[in-house]
């Protein structure tokens, strides 16, 4: 426990729920493999996303391709969340005041805002496209920040382990 954190997550990380996830056999190293697997699950399904955006997989229909990666990132993404929650509850007090943490949350937060508004826009204006069109440069642009924001969010997390 890190006694400069804020009181509230001093709190949880000693709450019965904190200590449990810690003392448990099971609970914090499945948490932690779920997180992997779930990260590994959003990357494909952003990389499949991001990559048709910016214009490759041009034989493929660009609606249906982003809008099937789009369904499998937002449920992968709910599991990455729910399973870091986990992680995050067994050492808030610590991991909270970590710079590198509290970059990789900042990017996430533009990670979904960006594909709220910039990736939804990006992705109503392949409804008129077939395969084979070019892609809009809006489009483009919205895929490349895409996989440069979540490829940073992945390496910091890998980081924080060692920060």
């Amino acid at each position: 426990m890190n006694s400069a954190a804020p009181g509230f997550l001093i709190a949880l990380e000693t709450s019965e729920i904190g200590a449990l996830i810690r003392q448990s056999v099971w609970i914090y190293p499945t948490a932690n493999i779920a997180h992997v697997l779930a990260i590994v699950l959003f990357a494909g399904a952003i990389a499949v996303m991001d990559v048709r955006l910016m214009g490759a997989l041009a034989g493929s229909d660009p609606a249906r391709v982003v809008r099937g990666a789009r369904r499998a990132a937002i449920l992968a993404l709910i599991a990455v969340l729910v399973s870091g929650a986990v992680l995050f509850t067994a050492e808030a007090s610590h991991v909270a005041l970590n710079a590198v943490f509290q970059i990789k949350m900042a990017l996430i937060a533009f990670g979904v805002v960006h594909a709220l508004f910039i990736g939804g826009r990006a992705v109503r204006a392949l409804d008129t496209l077939g395969p084979q069109a070019p892609m809009p440069g809006f489009a483009r642009f919205a895929g490349a920040l895409s996989m440069l924001t979540w490829l940073s969010v992945v390496g910091l997390g890998r980081y924080i382990a060692y920060n």
